[in-house]
């Protein structure tokens, strides 16, 4: 089983990533994201997806809801993620309008990190992922 070590600044008060999506063209865009253990689902910008080409228009009557930062409304089959060495093809992702205030990208949820076994190690600022295996 290959475990993939990624670093993150643990200066930073969020684990911020940078990763990868593949459009349908084979263009290889980075993303700017942060590690959420608290979304359940994997969110992108709307704003993002447009500029990246994964929308053709972003809903602007869209607002956020008192307490949040983000809001979802739509769900987006991306082709190809790659999140900390991994690739992932048709990944389901929500569309989401972002408090610009946090210059990102992406809410990287719990549906990317329940597919590995993860140790998150503050101290060296390192992020150590392996696929799961089924033993019988």
């Amino acid at each position: 089983m290959q475990s993939n070590y990624t670093s993150f600044d643990i200066d930073k008060h969020h684990i911020h990533l940078e990763f990868f999506i593949t459009d349908f063209m084979g263009i290889k865009h980075s993303v700017a994201g942060i590690l959420d253990t608290g979304a359940p689902h994997t969110e992108f910008s709307d704003d993002f997806l447009l500029y990246a080409g994964f929308i053709h228009k972003k809903d602007d009557q869209i607002q956020i809801k008192q307490g949040l930062q983000t809001q979802k409304y739509g769900v987006i089959e991306l082709p190809t993620v790659e999140i900390c060495g991994h690739r992932i093809n048709s990944f389901d992702a929500y569309v989401s309008y972002f408090e610009k205030s946090w210059g990102i990208d992406a809410l990287i949820g719990l549906d990317f990190f329940r597919r590995f076994l993860i140790t998150i190690d503050y101290s060296n600022g390192f992020l150590v992922t392996s696929p799961h295996t089924i033993r019988i």
